[in-house]
């Protein structure tokens, strides 16, 4: 249990240190406490992926795939944020767009919302996971809000007006799985335990269990983005900083459903496998509303942003398809949106510093301006929209196979209908940006070398696992889907 409680305390220290301490040995700390969390989630990873679960703390801590899954992702995606922000920040503070005191704050908020994360990754009680998804909820809002200025702080109390709504849902939609299992458990204090509900699943009151898993699906799915609950998202992510806009969108969201799937595994027990329909339909509507929103936006961080609802659905899209193989697409598609659009905001954050602006018609020639960090954009964007041989392809096309090859014909069709849709919408401003005449006010030059050396590390994981997925990979992915089918990894 050392190396939990290390990753836990690891970013609450860091967190700390970075507000007090001299920002120049802050920045660089904190990129050193993130890569020393990455090492400690692989040993975590280890102990779970090639032994067993991880329960400790009076049962208060359960780690399984699933959970260490996610804790992978948090922390892979914080590295990379963590060094991101040093560059983002150093270029913000010589513009005075901010003060260097202020950049204290950001590392505080930043740091605490990655341990939030972390957190609601790792507990076995599921009072305790709704208690942790609302602190990533008030933690991240400072960071929506960091800019202080009238649209920033708009999405900000939107955010976290839908958020505390969407949360009071969850909150009930808990309450009464508890119900589900009072008959069973009394009022004893594991009765809230995943892995005391997930073993009695079975004997659960179906309408109880129903009825709780609509109100978790709508709670947590406001938090995940899913339609139509999303439209704090847009907002949110435009307004934040680049790097917490790579969180939110990276991790953040896959948090939301990890919620909506422990409670998910437990359900559709008791239910014989009829909450998948849910599942297929809030899938479906998330990826059919995108669709007009991507034709006719303007503002890059937003189209990313509505990018991100899309992909929410189409990993709920494919746990609701089921099986072997649509649980494999939807997990490998958790890991490959996280790298994918992590890198296209990293990259749309140096843009938009260059250009200052995030209005798309304002921004033309980055591959002429900016070769580097436009040509790892155009990568990421064609990558994003499901193009072959990246990442997300992969993904995408083993979750309509598993649609086709499980007889959800309609569902698959008019996904893959949609995501043609969403490409041509998403490809016809990309190349307008990438390829236009560059204007003639804007710098051909690229970012600070922290910047652009983060676009590195995701950019591997597009394209490689888009060309070849390493067997110990798919073995993890195996281990996580058997999670989601309802058993114990």
């Amino acid at each position: 249990m050392g190396e939990v409680s290390l990753l836990l305390i690891i970013p609450l220290v860091t967190a700390v240190l970075c507000w007090k301490i001299n920002i120049h040995i802050g920045e660089k700390l904190q990129i050193t406490t993130a890569l020393l969390n990455v090492f400690v989630s692989l040993l975590i990873a280890n102990n779970v992926f090639f032994h067993a679960p991880i329960t400790g703390w009076h049962h208060l801590i359960y780690i399984d795939a699933l959970s260490a899954f996610n804790v992978m992702l948090i922390v892979l995606i914080g590295f990379v944020a963590s060094l991101y922000s040093v560059g983002y920040m150093h270029h913000e503070v010589a513009e005075k767009i901010i003060d260097a005191n202020k950049v204290r704050h950001y590392y505080l908020w930043f740091h605490l919302f990655l341990g939030t994360m972390l957190a609601v990754s790792v507990v076995n009680n599921l009072g305790f996971l709704w208690v942790g998804i609302e602190l990533t909820t008030l933690v991240s809002a400072l960071l929506v809000a960091f800019y202080r200025k009238g649209t920033s702080l708009e999405a900000a109390w939107k955010y976290l007006i839908m958020g505390s709504v969407g949360i009071a849902f969850a909150l009930l939609g808990i309450i009464f799985l508890y119900l589900s299992g009072v008959d069973l458990f009394g009022e004893s204090a594991d009765s809230l335990n995943w892995t005391v509900l997930h073993q009695a699943a079975k004997q659960l009151n179906p309408q109880w269990t129903l009825i709780a898993f609509v109100f978790v699906l709508v709670g947590f799915g406001t938090k995940a983005g899913l339609a139509p609950m999303h439209f704090w998202l847009p907002d949110a992510h435009s307004q934040a900083p680049s790097p917490v806009s790579a969180v939110l969108s990276g991790v953040l969201l896959n948090t939301a459903l990890y919620g909506v799937f422990r409670i998910y595994t437990i359900v559709n027990t008791t239910l014989d496998g009829k909450a998948a329909s849910y599942l297929i339909f809030f899938g479906l509507l998330s990826i059919a509303i995108t669709v007009p929103f991507m034709l006719v936006q303007h503002d890059l961080k937003r189209m990313l942003a509505y990018s991100s609802v899309e992909h929410m659905g189409i990993i709920t899209l494919g746990v609701g398809i089921g099986g072997a193989l649509g649980l494999y697409g939807a997990v490998l598609h958790m890991f490959h949106h996280s790298m994918a659009k992590s890198l296209l905001f990293f990259a749309a954050g140096n843009i938009t510093q260059n250009y200052h602006s995030k209005r798309m018609e304002r921004i033309s020639g980055i591959l002429k301006t900016m070769p580097i960090t436009g040509s790892i954009f155009l990568i990421a964007a064609f990558a994003i929209t499901g193009t072959p041989p990246f990442n997300i392809f992969v993904s995408e096309f083993t979750i309509m196979r598993a649609g086709f090859q499980s007889g959800h014909l309609v569902a698959t069709v008019l996904f893959l209908l949609f995501v043609v849709l969403i490409f041509s919408g998403m490809m016809y401003y990309v190349v307008r940006m990438a390829f236009g005449e560059a204007p003639a006010k804007v710098e051909k030059k690229e970012m600070s070398r922290w910047s652009t050396a983060a676009l590195f590390l995701p950019l591997v994981a597009v394209i490689l696992f888009g060309l070849y997925v390493p067997p110990f990979f798919q073995e993890i992915i195996q281990q996580v889907a058997v999670v989601l089918q309802g058993g114990k990894s």
